[in-house]
């Protein structure tokens, strides 16, 4: 996989504001959504979705699964930080 440039801070702010529910977490290294679901077999056809997605774009997040809450964090291991990777794959989540 190509290393990607890191965001820039205004980068970053602008593509977290065309996202739903995401937010920074640790010190900017991460981006994170945490979704409650009706039915925990509701949060892991959400969760199947999402790495079918990830499989696709070859750029796969952390997954966290707790009965019906699903926490996705994302980051680009090979920059160190967070990439258009992210904000693309978010931008994909959030239309599952």
């Amino acid at each position: 996989m190509n290393k990607y440039p890191l965001l820039t801070d205004k980068e970053l702010a602008d593509g977290l504001n065309e996202l739903t529910d995401w937010k920074l977490e640790d010190d900017g290294k991460w981006i994170v959504c945490k979704r409650l679901f009706p039915t925990f077999l509701e949060a892991i056809a959400f969760v199947n979705q999402v790495a079918s997605i990830a499989e696709d774009m070859n750029h796969h997040p952390f997954i966290g699964i707790d009965y019906r809450r699903v926490t996705i964090r994302l980051t680009t291991w090979n920059s160190r930080g967070l990439t258009i990777l992210d904000l693309n794959s978010a931008r994909a989540y959030d239309r599952v």
